[in-house]
């Protein structure tokens, strides 16, 4: 897809038949030359503002697919990296990229975001672009679970971009985008979740504060503002109480 090492149209539309995490065992040789994976200047951008709030201990990545979150973790963490996903064939990629020399140690589970295999042993989770596979009812689950899994003090950061201008090319995309994803889920089983545009900025504060989380912004200076002065892409850090001390 958009390269020739990228997905043919018709290998997406086999994997877009399929389930969410058949889909991904399909993608995922092919994953990291598409558009769909998070994008190495937003990964870039979060690690330089972690690195302002860290180090950190032990770091979790929610959703890890191929990895490249990972990379992120082993930046700011000093003991151990561990990443999660419910699809085997993107962690096998991300199993290829962890066997490397140096850094902390590195594990790789595959399990559900939903329902994690983990105590609370966790400084830091992070995820990236994972979201639009979770429906808006699944997120108190969701962050709960995070919430389980970290130490008190810890902290769950993710990028979150501003929403399209309405009436703006980016805008009518993602509107196409969700409208076909729906019309494929009403007359297509197994459905295959990623609704982009259903995650929100202030639903996400909402949930994240009822999960037992404060919650700060944090601007992401590289990708600049809009012409209102907000900033286009920020960081979300969602703090669990009490001290790691």
């Amino acid at each position: 897809m958009f390269t020739p090492q990228g997905p043919t149209f018709r290998e997406l539309a086999v994997q877009a038949l399929s389930s969410v995490e058949h889909g991904y065992d399909l993608l995922a040789p092919k994953f990291d030359h598409t558009p769909f994976r998070t994008p190495d200047s937003v990964l870039r951008s979060v690690e330089r503002a972690l690195r302002r709030i860290g180090p950190f201990e032990s770091g979790l990545d929610l959703c890890c697919g191929t990895g490249a979150g990972m990379d992120v973790l082993r930046t700011v963490c000093r003991e151990q990296v561990t990443g999660v996903d419910i699809s085997a064939g993107m962690l096998a990629v991300a199993r290829e990229r962890a066997a490397r020399p140096g850094g902390p140690s590195t594990a790789l589970v595959r399990g559900d975001a939903r329902a994690l295999p983990f105590g609370p042993a966790f400084d830091l989770v992070v995820s990236f672009g994972a979201f639009g596979h979770f429906l808006p009812r699944e997120l108190p689950g969701l962050f709960a679970q995070v919430h389980s899994v970290l130490r008190p003090g810890g902290r769950f950061a993710f990028p979150i971009g501003a929403p399209a201008r309405p009436g703006s090319c980016d805008y009518w995309a993602l509107l196409g985008f969700d409208a076909a994803m729906r019309v494929r889920n009403a007359v297509w089983r197994p459905p295959f979740v990623m609704y982009y545009r259903d995650f929100r900025l202030d639903d996400v504060r909402r949930e994240l504060a009822r999960a037992g989380f404060s919650v700060e912004l944090y601007a992401l200076p590289e990708f600049g503002r809009r012409s209102d002065g907000s900033p286009r892409c920020r960081m979300v850090v969602a703090t669990k109480p009490g001290s790691t001390e």
